[in-house]
């Protein structure tokens, strides 16, 4: 019961600094743009506090899934599209600024990812020996990354994950440096139906078990395995100009993953063949957290930071009440030159701001029954 709690408050408050460094984006860009902000808002109301700081009211709300920043214009009314301090509305900035009011969330979110992941190579990032930079790899070793089904492997307990610490016969082993993946696979192959014993470790302990190859087809010849897929893998330490670097181009690539995956998914509904239920929603995330802290601090770096660029490609959605909606509104009305009825974009935001909470509902929910399956 306490685990569960503590990764509640952990998942709470990788989610409040996520979203504040998301809201924070559109509130400096608004304010450097000489747009009034009106509140700035960590959670969703009811209030708990508020205190007033200039013409900006920053409150705390007791609902934790969310954030806001009240931009003056920003859904536009009489008062923010007539009245005296009007000059200062969202409305009545350019295009060019209104979009970039924006994006800037979206921005932040991915740098602020760019930046955990550049911390996370100057810390020490666990990485593949093949990415390039094996002189500033330490601490070498090789991960199991498959284990086949009804393999010999499988019945011998080993899992994906385990690090493999030698690989012996009764004449021969296989350890430290000679440990590769294309030794070991030579070391199996060579030593046909004899038993091998194979040691490991799995969180932190170690352990031997005895594995018989059995042979199977790989790479057009019949060769005896043991039914595992293997990567030489550890802990990359960069200087700083490459850690940033790295951080940039890690970040750019699971941005661009994300939103294939988030078509593939939202293709696949329109079709019929998306598995919806594997969607998580905030209650499958605490889980998720929890265990990332668990194998370590650079995890729990990392998977922030794919919470991080996966709230800012859900919010380019061109959805109405996300950055993207209101984004697709700015645009159309440069096209057409002249504004959008204000009615229509309020109630399509308001639309769409509820069929996001029913969503949200029906996802929790779904995790909640997964807990009891």
């Amino acid at each position: 019961m306490l685990s569960i709690i503590l990764n509640i408050l952990l998942f709470v408050a990788v989610l409040a600094i996520l979203i504040l460094v998301h809201e924070f984006g559109h509130f400096i860009v608004a304010k450097k743009s000489g747009i009034r902000v009106d509140e700035f808002g960590l959670g969703f109301p009811p209030k708990l506090w508020g205190r007033k700081y200039g013409e900006t009211t920053y409150t705390l709300n007791a609902l934790p899934f969310g954030g806001f920043v009240k931009i003056f214009g920003e859904d536009p009314n009489d008062e923010n599209t007539n009245g005296p301090d009007r000059a200062r509305s969202f409305v009545h900035k350019p295009r060019y600024i209104q979009a970039a009011v924006l994006v800037a969330g979206v921005t932040f979110n991915f740098l602020f990812a760019c930046l955990l992941l550049s911390v996370g190579f100057m810390v020490g990032m666990p990485s593949s020996v093949d990415e390039g930079y094996s002189q500033y790899t330490k601490d070498k070793h090789i991960l199991i990354t498959k284990v086949g089904e009804l393999s010999p492997a499988s019945s011998a307990g080993l899992s994906v994950g385990d690090a493999i610490i030698s690989v012996g016969s009764v004449d021969k082993i296989l350890q430290g440096d000679a440990l590769t993946s294309k030794n070991i696979q030579d070391f199996v192959a060579s030593h046909g139906d004899q038993s091998l014993a194979v040691t490991y470790k799995r969180a932190g302990e170690s352990k031997t078990v005895s594995i018989t190859p059995i042979v199977n087809a790989i790479e057009g010849r019949s060769l005896p395995a043991v039914g595992i897929a293997m990567e030489e893998v550890g802990t990359v330490v960069l200087p700083i100009h490459l850690a940033f670097y790295e951080g940039f181009r890690f970040a750019s690539s699971l941005f661009v993953e994300t939103i294939k995956g988030l078509y593939g998914l939202i293709a696949g509904a329109f079709s019929g063949h998306s598995d919806l239920s594997q969607v998580t929603g905030p209650v499958g995330i605490v889980g998720m957290v929890g265990e990332a802290s668990r194998m370590g601090f650079i995890y729990l770096l990392t998977f922030t930071s794919l919470i991080s660029i996966n709230l800012a490609v859900v919010n380019l959605l061109p959805f109405p009440a996300l950055d993207g909606g209101r984004l697709l509104f700015v645009g159309i009305e440069a096209i057409k030159r002249t504004p959008i009825n204000t009615k229509v974009v309020n109630t399509l935001n308001f639309a769409g701001f509820a069929i996001l909470i029913i969503l949200m509902l029906v996802v929790t929910f779904q995790d909640v029954l997964k807990l009891f399956r």
